[in-house]
């Protein structure tokens, strides 16, 4: 077979204009569509992100074009499905890929907790990352006063973390974002506190979704790649290598050997090809 690169493209585009839900025929429409969008996809981002494309939930609604300043726009309707759908269990939603918001399905969660770094005892866990020096002191005040005193909004948990000075400000969402990033914590709410009358409420993950140490417990470190990667390619159809690495923060070897598992797997083919250049992976069906 004689690999087209234009044609190639052509048919990728074409393919994500369907998985991305980007054509005014097939446009995410209310919150049930919203639902049904991430359980489809298995994770989005929340907005596009500039320079990284990928699914977003901004974008399945209000089309592929930039998002605008003003608070009018009818795209705009999606902040307010995402605050809605805080702490109804639904999905997860938090500051993760990429270090922005995403947005996940409850079946793909256990996949991205099985690689994170807790281990099933989500109340004393985070100590020993903390005296092997992978948890900063902020984000054990943060965590510890959450588990302590249950959900709060970020005003409170500066308060209870001892971080209100203006100065520990940065030091504060760096913590939030860590521990985000880390599945320990999520927002579950909004709270009309502060300047704005809006601030999230957070909690301790574990313990708002009091079943995922146990799903996530029985997916090995392998199992879980492949699953996210397999998902990755069915919403991209095709990706360069780079790209891959960078969304889940994966060392070449870890890649490779998550391609050759997914590569043999029956339930989806893909090829290696080059793309602009750059090694990648595509669907077998868009060559």
């Amino acid at each position: 077979m004689i690999f087209d690169p234009e044609d190639f493209d052509k048919k990728l585009q074409k393919y994500r204009t369907k998985t991305f839900r980007t054509s005014v025929f097939s446009r995410v429409r209310s919150i049930e569509d919203a639902l049904d969008f991430v359980n489809e996809r298995g994770f989005i981002f929340f907005w596009p992100i500039k320079g990284f494309v990928f699914p977003s939930l901004w974008a399945a609604n209000a089309g592929d074009r930039v998002v605008p300043d003003n608070h009018d726009d009818p795209g705009h309707v999606t902040w307010d499905w995402k605050d809605k759908m805080l702490g109804q269990k639904k999905w997860y939603y938090g500051r993760v890929l990429k270090r922005k918001n995403t947005i996940i399905s409850l079946e793909t969660l256990p996949y991205f907790y099985a690689l994170s770094p807790n281990y099933g005892e989500y109340e004393s866990d985070y100590q020993t990352q903390y005296e092997q020096g992978l948890l900063t002191a902020e984000s054990k005040a943060v965590y510890e006063a959450l588990l302590t005193n249950g959900p709060m909004d970020t005003l409170m948990l500066r308060k209870f973390s001892h971080m209100t000075s203006q100065s520990s400000s940065s030091r504060f969402q760096r913590a939030l974002d860590q521990l985000q990033m880390e599945f320990k914590i999520l927002p579950v709410g909004v709270s009309e506190a502060g300047a704005w009358n809006y601030a999230f409420m957070y909690d301790v993950l574990p313990r708002h979704f009091e079943w995922i140490e146990e799903k996530a417990g029985i997916i090995t470190e392998p199992e879980a790649r492949a699953f996210l990667l397999k998902r990755y390619l069915i919403s991209m159809g095709a990706d360069d290598l780079s790209r891959i690495r960078s969304m889940f923060r994966w060392d070449e070897k870890t890649l490779q050997r998550t391609i050759h598992r997914v590569m043999d797997d029956s339930s989806i083919k893909i090829s290696s090809i080059e793309l602009d250049g750059k090694p990648a992976l595509t669907l077998d069906d868009l060559l």
